[in-house]
């Protein structure tokens, strides 16, 4: 009898459908029932020995919140029994309720050890709580989850006995995950926390990597990547890293029409194993990036979601470094200006932040002028060392992809018809804040915001916060003009302030968005006086973007 070892996992909902993803212990055919008769069934696909299915579901009605249970071959495996958790729903929105997007990044799932979590309550969790104890309650419509899923490169203690079970953790790539089946232990391990598991099976999730889903500062720059193809492990971790992404987490991410579309899901299921398949997809996107896309776009109404890939497209020659290769950039431009009118609000999820402090944008601008060369062959060196060693691989450290990203931005928000807001939607730098834009010679039609949240479950160290904090002042500032005036560098077209935070801790965003106004909600966890009571979740900002 087939069993159900991983999710299920509500992805893709819109106003008559949806996509329900599981793990099976075997071959079988999944089915979706749902009590008011809508549903769904599919066939199982293999992969590396595991078994996947992507349900879609169809006869959904908008403005109804139905709950559903999976079948594997006849059997229902979930609810499971005697849990503790509300029925898992699909709500579909209905004409005029607005739309809640919770957004955040960088959860490490590690085990507490002993009952005591290193990192603090986990945000995923504390959301679980409060929808569980209040099922009818708020809940967000759509989770965008911006990056660090999973960390292949920083394994918990229970990760690392497997590991040490299957090989000898002296050889590289040591205590981090080598091949695809250990990328699998990392999602069992983050998804199947009880509370995190029965979140993500009723409230649907966007994905997109960021560095730690592969490994920490992936694709930072040219001379990075010839260092780590001259390794003998790095080819079989990258491509492992893109085939787990691939099944866990991108196949969510398409409506059931672009799944049926999509050639390599086709060839995949077209036989008995689709390992070959999909490996053979993965090493050409390794060889030619751009051969595959890993952006996709979301329509939830007028609300308009674009999540980037800014690790994969990436162009490393330093002499034309590019966030974005030359046709993902194009499909960004394309999707940002088409038809702006049926847009009030447009949302970029990038999992690097576009604005940030002004220390460490002008560090990144001055180091990458270095790196170019624009000290010499010395202060080049000197520079790449220091990228690597600072993690100085944010948009500013690509010049000219800021400023395509600002013009784009720009160009959107001063356009006839334009959203009433544009929100630049960011993780990866392990605490949250708000800043805002101007353009010296644009008027703009948008309010323009950038939008920091992470992490929602990691540690932030001392020296961190008071370094972001730092990052911000005055003295960062004139310390930024001095690195910029040894770099050369060109000064940005647009100038920013920042409007809220630095805030620290385990947290995610809110945007409550309904016609053409905007609210914007931080929530932190907190651990509950009692022991062993479930965490907490408490408001630390909240604020009206547009009326």
């Amino acid at each position: 009898m087939a069993g159900l070892r991983l999710g299920p996992l509500l992805r893709y909902v819109d106003d008559s459908s949806a996509t329900v993803w599981v793990e099976a212990s075997r071959p079988c055919t999944a089915e979706v029932r749902c009590s008011d008769g809508a549903g769904g069934t599919a066939r199982t696909f293999q992969i590396e020995g595991h078994h996947y299915a992507v349900v879609p579901v169809t006869g959904l009605t908008p403005g109804t919140s139905v709950p559903y249970e999976v079948v594997l071959d006849g059997t229902r495996v979930w609810p499971l029994p005697d849990s503790p958790f509300p029925p898992s729903v699909i709500h579909v929105p209905g004409p005029g309720e607005g739309l809640r997007v919770a957004f955040g990044s960088c959860r490490w799932a590690a085990p507490p050890a002993d009952g005591k979590d290193p990192a603090g309550p986990d945000a995923l969790d504390a959301l679980a709580a409060r929808i569980a104890a209040a099922p009818e309650g708020e809940r967000p419509d759509v989770l965008l989850l911006l990056g660090d899923q999973v960390y292949a490169d920083e394994t918990s203690e229970a990760t690392r006995r497997r590991l040490a079970a299957r090989r000898d953790p002296a050889d590289p790539p040591g205590s981090e995950v080598a091949d695809y089946e250990e990328y699998t232990g990392l999602y069992h391990e983050s998804w199947r926390d009880p509370e995190v598991r029965w979140l993500l099976s009723t409230v649907p999730s966007c994905m997109i990597f960021d560095d730690h889903d592969v490994i920490d500062d992936w694709n930072t720059s040219a001379a990075w990547l010839a260092d780590m193809r001259a390794t003998h492990w790095w080819r079989e971790r990258l491509l492992s890293g893109l085939m787990s992404y691939w099944v866990h987490q991108h196949l969510g991410n398409l409506s059931p029409a672009e799944l049926a579309a999509d050639p390599v899901y086709a060839a995949v299921r077209a036989t008995p194993d689709g390992t070959h398949a999909l490996r053979t997809f993965a090493a050409r996107a390794e060889a030619e990036p751009a051969s595959a896309r890993w952006s996709y776009r979301r329509d939830f109404g007028r609300v308009r979601v674009l999540m980037v890939d800014t690790r994969a497209a990436r162009v490393l020659d330093e002499d034309d470094r590019a966030m974005l290769d030359p046709a993902e950039a194009g499909w960004l431009r394309d999707q940002a200006l088409a038809d702006l009118g049926s847009c009030d609000h447009l949302l970029i999820g990038t999992s690097l932040p576009w604005l940030l402090p002004h220390l460490v944008h002008d560090a990144e601008a001055w180091n990458a002028a270095l790196c170019r060369g624009g000290r010499g062959p010395r202060w080049a060196r000197l520079g790449e060392r220091l990228r690597r060693r600072a993690d100085l691989e944010h948009w500013a450290a690509f010049p000219a992809s800021f400023e395509a990203l600002a013009e784009l931005i720009g160009e959107a928000g001063s356009a006839p018809g334009a959203p009433a807001t544009i929100c630049v939607l960011s993780g990866d730098v392990h605490h949250a804040y708000v800043a805002e834009p101007a353009w010296r010679s644009r008027p703009m039609g948008s309010r323009v915001v950038q939008l920091t949240c992470s992490p929602v479950h990691n540690s932030v160290p001392l020296s961190m916060r008071l370094g972001f904090r730092f990052g911000w002042s005055a003295a960062a500032r004139a310390l930024g003009r001095l690195l910029a005036r040894h770099g050369n560098c060109v000064e940005p077209s647009v100038t920013w302030r920042r409007t809220g935070g630095p805030w620290f801790g385990n947290q995610f965003m809110t945007l409550t968005l309904h016609g053409r106004s905007a609210r914007l909600r931080l929530e932190r966890a907190r651990a509950q006086a009692a022991a062993g009571g479930p965490s907490r979740l408490e408001t630390t900002a909240e604020r009206e973007l547009a009326r």
